[in-house]
């Protein structure tokens, strides 16, 4: 294959590209200017009662403390990161400094998507219960969905905002720089993605299994000391945590096609992956508006209509694009490698199509996972029905959706990547570029993704608000659930398009680290042997595809015990509660809801350390350790089973929280029923499958992949030519399996102390 080994390239912006990079700037900054004006129309919303306001205050109050808390921590490992992307070689030493900057920028600006989605969310939730009994179903949606957009137009603005200052300022070193935009990004999501999951989950798990199992109350019942914990975790992890995701997936993604895009199709290869994105956000204002919901519909089809008509849209403006803006043969390019100048396909028709494509895959997931995960089709219905037999059978039901749902996803993504990949042809490095582009296809679909996604948990809030505060007549608790039921659907799907997005962006970044790598060895003129060549039958790529593999598998566990020792907690506390404070049973007394937030928060910010450890310095491990050709199998299997793992997950968990709301709606016996407590239980087991370890898999995967991209030449020097040396790797290798064996020591060896003790023994001891 031709342009295995491209040759190094200068691809610095003419006076046109310059222009059109400035215009994306003024895209991104229209972008910022919209998510202020969605800002203020959602704040322009009545406030309701001062019943709910009162418990919206406490909601917000909780939520700011623990971000706050959040990001202290956070600033330890980021300071760290810093000066060790320092140390990393670089171009020059400009290169490398600025890497290490907009690392910072990067991460800012990925916990500032987080920070101020959570901020606008914990406001909305008030305004959404006060609309649904005031002025009804529509203009309580359009509430929260313009929550959303706000959101997604934050996401999408500082994306493109990063990305085109880099490539402004730095052009022909944009693609090193973005690395470090890159990894800040992705370091931090994957951070408040764990710790924001153990959050919400642990809170959600203890009140569901002491309030509706053993004392039969309602969800949000003002009378469980966990309602306002888990109303905050909803903020902090599927608010917070969702956004940052979806930011560093997009942030991430870009980062691949610019790397990629830049060996490709030279100067306009850094150019065109700026411009499709650019186009998604005009598509975005366009599908908010878009979004009107009409009386009657249900609430997923409004979504979906805004979804599906600014999908088509930036699909075609994308093709028209295409062909406008690149030449219609290889030869036309400036500052590509020769290897590539006589490339067979037309460019315009290359780059159209894979945008397309991503534009479709996010499309087909979005349908998929809508029919595993909605309330309307069989398989969660089937879950439903297996509570009649009780809770065992409910677990092996949503098992079986997870599982088989997991395999559909994996296989419309995988031909995604491989009809994608097709288009380049001969040319690897053209292939690589166009899965790269597939995932900028899917980025035009972003900001209402992230719109879809934020409406969940403001909708969950604002049902819990308005049962708690007790004052929303009948009608208004009706609409108030059926928005909660529409949240509980997109935020499925939401998932699992981040999760294509993880895999596309994974995907290209492993074609950036095998590129770096043969860069890599050929500057260190290394002999035939030495020249290493990634066979999938070479035991060293199949000992790394295992490590890979277990990677994810450990994550997971470590995510999910987390979880259990923190919703042990919270059940000994709340029971606590129940048994020693007067007259709670009987509304005469009021829970120390303050006590229940201050486990969560201590347990989750103690229990997102060692994933984090695990991410960071397994790839280091792996590539000091055992060389580039096992870090090649291990990016492989971590790519292959984190996406099976992540779908699996968040599909399970999906189809068990709606099989809960089908009994809650009345089905099989309804609320009180035996069948209600089995989905209760199935709904538990779901709670950290679909909102702490399926969704951290997303950045995890990227994570290692930016790791291993970073540290790849400086694995190949020491490995090979003059500056071989062994030690020096070997110790390395050595120092990160010690902190990893010790992170994961410490975490084992916290434990829920068993019985029902005052709150001080009974959060976990380490």
């Amino acid at each position: 294959m031709t342009g295995i080994v491209p040759a190094v390239v200068e691809p610095e912006l003419t006076g046109t590209n310059t222009l059109l990079v400035i215009i994306v700037l003024a895209i991104a900054l229209g972008a910022l200017a919209m998510a202020v004006v969605f800002r203020k129309q959602v704040l322009a919303a009545g406030e309701g009662t001062d019943n709910m306001k009162t418990i919206a205050l406490a909601v917000q109050e909780g939520a700011n403390a623990y971000l706050t808390r959040q990001f202290r921590t956070l600033g330890i490992f980021a300071v760290i990161a810093f000066f060790a992307l320092l140390v990393l070689p670089a171009d020059d030493a400009t290169v490398r400094i600025f890497r290490s900057v907009f690392f910072i920028v990067g991460a800012g600006f990925s916990s500032a998507v987080g920070y101020l989605g959570m901020n606008l969310a914990v406001r909305a939730n008030l305004r959404v219960a006060a609309a649904a009994e005031s002025v009804g179903r529509e203009p309580a949606m359009t509430i929260g969905l313009r929550t959303g957009a706000m959101v997604g137009m934050l996401t999408v603005g500082l994306g493109l905002l990063g990305a085109s200052l880099v490539v402004l300022f730095f052009q022909d070193s944009a693609p090193d720089v973005l690395e470090g935009f890159g990894f800040g990004a992705a370091l931090l999501a994957m951070f408040m993605r764990v710790g924001g999951g153990i959050f919400t989950k642990a809170a959600d798990v203890g009140a569901d299994l002491v309030g509706k199992v053993e004392q039969n109350i309602p969800e949000d019942d003002p009378r469980n000391a966990a309602t306002i914990a888990d109303n905050v975790g909803d903020n902090v992890g599927d608010c917070a945590g969702m956004a940052a995701d979806l930011f560093e997936s997009y942030a991430v993604t870009l980062v691949a096609a610019l790397i990629l895009g830049s060996q490709a199709f030279g100067d306009k290869g850094l150019v065109f992956p700026l411009l499709i994105p650019a186009i998604g956000a005009l598509t975005a204002v366009a599908g908010v508006y878009l979004t009107k919901p009409k009386v009657g519909e249900n609430g997923l089809r409004t979504i979906n209509r805004s979804f599906y008509l600014s999908s088509a849209i930036a699909a075609v403006a994308s093709v028209v694009l295409a062909y406008v803006y690149l030449p219609s043969s290889f030869s036309e390019f400036t500052n590509i490698t020769d290897a590539l100048v006589n490339a067979d396909g037309d460019p315009r028709f290359i780059a159209a199509s894979a945008v397309v494509i991503g534009i479709v895959m996010s499309a087909g997931i979005l349908a998929l996972t809508g029919y595993y995960t909605g309330t309307e089709y069989r398989p969660v219905k089937d879950v439903g029905k297996s509570s009649l037999t009780g809770a065992a059978t409910v677990v092996l039901a949503g098992l079986s959706v997870g599982f088989e749902s997991a395999v559909y996803t994996t296989l419309v993504i995988g031909a995604a990547v491989f009809g994608a990949y097709l288009l380049g042809g001969a040319a690897l490095t053209v292939s690589l570029f166009a899965v790269a582009l597939a995932g900028c296809g899917l980025l035009t679909t972003v900001g209402v993704i992230v719109a879809m996604d934020t409406f969940g948990p403001v909708s969950d809030n604002a049902q819990g608000i308005a049962e708690m505060s007790g004052d929303v007549s009948e009608q208004g608790a009706q609409i108030l659930t059926e928005l909660d039921a529409v949240g509980n659907t997109t935020k499925a799907i939401t998932k699992g398009i981040a999760i294509a997005t993880a895999v596309l962006a994974a995907t290209a970044l492993f074609g950036s680290y095998a590129t770096s790598v043969f860069e890599a060895l050929v500057d260190a003129n290394p002999t035939e042997d030495e020249f290493l060549q990634f066979d999938v039958f070479d035991p060293a790529v199949l000992v790394g595809v295992l490590l890979g593999a277990c990677v994810v598998f450990l994550f997971s566990g470590l995510a999910i015990n987390a979880v259990a020792r923190a919703a042990g907690a919270v059940v000994y506390e709340v029971r606590r509660q129940f048994r020693d404070i007067p007259g709670i049973m009987e509304g005469t007394g009021r829970p120390e809801y303050g006590k229940v937030v201050d486990i969560v928060t201590k347990d989750s910010l103690r229990e997102l350390v060692t994933p984090g450890i695990l991410a960071v310095l397994a790839p280091v491990a792996v590539g000091f350790g055992l060389g580039v050709t096992t870090l090649a199998g291990f990016l492989a299997g971590a790519i292959g089973t984190g996406t099976l793992m992540a779908v699996f997950l968040a599909n399970a968990g999906g189809a068990w929280d709606n099989a809960k709301k089908l009994v809650e709606d009345g089905n099989h016996g309804g609320k009180g029923s035996l069948a209600h407590e089995a989905t209760v239980i199935g709904d538990t087991v779901g709670d950290p499958f679909k909102d702490t370890a399926g969704p951290a898999i997303n950045p995890l995967i990227k994570v290692m992949n930016l790791v291993s991209l970073l540290i790849a030449s400086a694995v190949v020097s020491l490995s090979v030519g003059e500056d071989q040396n062994d030690v020096l790797r070997i110790i390395i290798a050595l120092v990160a399996v010690a902190v990893i064996v010790a992170a994961i020591y410490v975490s084992k060896q916290r434990e829920v102390t068993m019985g029902d003790e005052p709150a001080t023994t009974a959060t976990t001891t380490a």
